[in-house]
């Protein structure tokens, strides 16, 4: 009776994505983007602050950003002398590859919706593994943020299960630590097919901030392939 209550008092506080718009804090630092246009030459100051190496300078045509490897420190929108690259409160970036989170001033190519054959697998139903190979447990409070009363990941018809042998796929976060990377492996082979894998987050993307160490594995495709890249550190759900 007191939930119920309290529901009457509060109203339905899911939020309506996808049909309705979602507003974000002025504050959320979502995606970068690039204005090459205002890049001075021979400047490398973004370049300089990045603490992953996440920006590099192609030939000259002002910086490009790896958004799998960016931790949205915005240390390099504070480097900036000019104002080239700056954040927004866009939160769409997931990429069906790799090579498609490499970003300049160019727009981003995200993940187009899955071909019929795979819609009519997965489209209605959807049960995914989480595998935390090696995270710290941001990206992991995330996923677990998904199935609270305001996102309600169940609505989509998606469930988080408990046995890679009951799943359609596999939610990757961590840069697959050595120790972890044989289980991630036999979790993935454990899952009938067809299947996918998503990486979540920076590190199981690209290895994060632990990138090349000899104990990670650089992420996730380097042990599983990889369906969907969502970026972020954390993503937010």
């Amino acid at each position: 009776m007191k939930l119920f209550c309290l529901r009457e008092k509060l109203g339905n506080k899911t939020t309506g994505y996808p049909k309705q718009d979602v507003t974000l804090p002025a504050r959320y630092r979502g995606r970068l983007v690039v204005d090459a246009a205002r890049c001075e030459a021979d400047c490398t100051a973004c370049i300089d602050a990045c603490p992953t190496s996440a920006i590099s300078d192609i030939d000259g045509q002002g910086p490009k950003i790896d958004l799998g490897r960016c931790v949205f420190c915005t240390a390099c929108t504070d480097a900036c002398p000019t104002g080239a690259i700056a954040t927004t409160t866009e939160f769409r970036m997931a990429t069906r590859t790799r090579e498609d989170l490499i970003i300049g001033d160019a727009e981003l190519r995200l993940a187009e919706q899955l071909d019929r054959k795979a819609r009519s697998i997965f489209g209605h139903s959807l049960h995914l593994r989480q595998v935390s190979a090696g995270g710290c447990n941001g990206c992991e409070a995330e996923i677990n943020a998904l199935n609270n009363v305001v996102f309600d990941l169940s609505r989509f018809g998606i469930q988080m299960v408990a046995s890679p042998r009951h799943a359609d796929g596999l939610l990757i976060t961590g840069p697959v630590t050595a120790n972890m990377r044989l289980a991630l492996e036999k979790t993935y082979a454990a899952v009938p097919a067809p299947k996918l894998a998503i990486a979540i987050g920076a590190c199981a993307i690209s290895g994060g901030p632990f990138r090349d160490h000899p104990q990670v594995g650089n992420g996730a495709d380097s042990a599983v392939p990889i369906a969907l890249y969502v970026p972020g550190c954390p993503p937010p759900p």
